[in-house]
């Protein structure tokens, strides 16, 4: 599998994993620090191949996602879930624990960014969702966020993602749909 873009990631041991899995070049961070000059990097790769940003589903990863895009717009992005990136043995999560399967569907399911877009799916339907201010809203934003492939978000960061990733109505309220079921099915 070729891929085209240019994939940010966030260290040495994740350009060995993307490389494992695909054909593709990598920028890395080296660290949620993001410099100057990488910025100046994925900027040019942005204007000459497209960016595809692709960090560790954790809070420092979230972090390098956000300066990232919001310094270089129209970014696409790949999620990995928690569970696909835990080692067999050991502590951490990232990237370079993936398996080959795992990381080429993160880049098949890739997400284009989209800014200014009007938001179909308001903070009430979030609510009515049950996604923000209810007992169960973490686990369900965690399972909403793998359904749609648009990661794991707290109930603010859901909100922009659905909007930045021009979730349809109809793919939110089938997903909200699917969770309640799987939820009805566990009791």
């Amino acid at each position: 599998m070729k891929i085209k873009e240019i994939i940010v990631v966030e260290g040495r041991d994740d350009t060995v994993a993307i490389k494992r899995s695909v054909d593709a070049d990598t920028i890395e961070t080296n660290g949620s620090a993001v410099n100057e000059e990488t910025i100046e990097k994925v900027k040019l790769a942005q204007k000459t191949r497209g960016v595809i940003i692709f960090t560790d589903p954790d809070y420092p990863g979230q972090r390098i996602r956000n300066i990232v895009s919001e310094r270089v717009p129209g970014c696409k992005h790949a999620f990995l879930d928690k569970e696909e990136a835990r080692p067999k043995n050991g502590k951490g999560i990232g990237v370079e624990h993936a398996s080959i399967a795992s990381i080429q569907k993160a880049l098949k399911d890739v997400k284009q960014e989209w800014m200014g877009a009007a938001m179909e799916i308001s903070q009430e339907d979030l609510i009515v969702a049950r996604l923000i201010g209810d007992s169960k809203a973490k686990s369900r934003r965690e399972r909403i966020g793998k359904l749609l492939k648009i990661g794991y978000a707290n109930g603010k960061q859901l909100h922009k993602r659905l909007q930045m990733f021009q979730i349809s109505k109809e793919d939110f309220i089938r997903a909200v749909e699917q969770i309640n079921k799987e939820e009805k099915g566990s009791c």
